[in-house]
């Protein structure tokens, strides 16, 4: 059973918090989509001034919308298309603190200003991106970026 504990001491405490948190959810949990669920569910329960967190896995041509926390969203992304699709091509973090200044960024949410996206890789292969929104500018600094590819790479080996 999840129990929700309270986030204290200054942030890389409350990053390893949620860490911890995360490989206990994926323990000895087989299922991907159950495990991308509670990452997503997990994330948007810590991360203050989102609007939507979730996961677009790659099929083999192009990114296709997995578990996620917000409003209903694309349902796929070709490769180097948009901040998830470029991330996932490149197999780069990119954060934007301005996502109307990304050229060919997919809106997906109106509400949405800046973002965050992490690819999740098992050596050399691509499963997919952990993709972040904020209805805030320059929402996510290099501590939450970190945190996040810490975050995506526990995820990843257990998917």
């Amino acid at each position: 059973m999840f129990q929700a504990l309270p986030y204290e001491g200054n942030r890389n405490d409350q990053f390893a918090t949620v860490l911890e948190q995360l490989k206990s959810l994926i323990h000895n949990e087989p299922s991907s989509i159950a495990n991308l669920a509670n990452a997503s569910a997990l994330l948007n329960s810590f991360l203050p001034d989102i609007n939507w967190v979730g996961f677009y896995l790659h099929d083999g041509t192009e990114l296709v919308l997995g578990p996620f926390q917000g409003l209903p969203a694309c349902i796929r992304i070709p490769m180097g298309k948009g901040v998830c699709g470029t991330a996932a091509a490149e197999q780069r973090t990119i954060v934007v603190d301005d996502v109307h200044e990304f050229p060919g960024h997919i809106a997906c949410d109106a509400a949405s200003n800046s973002e965050i996206v992490v690819p999740l890789i098992q050596g050399e292969r691509l499963i997919g991106v952990l993709d972040i929104d904020s209805p805030l500018k320059g929402r996510f600094d290099q501590d939450e970026r970190q945190f996040l590819e810490q975050f995506a790479g526990i995820l990843t080996a257990q998917l």
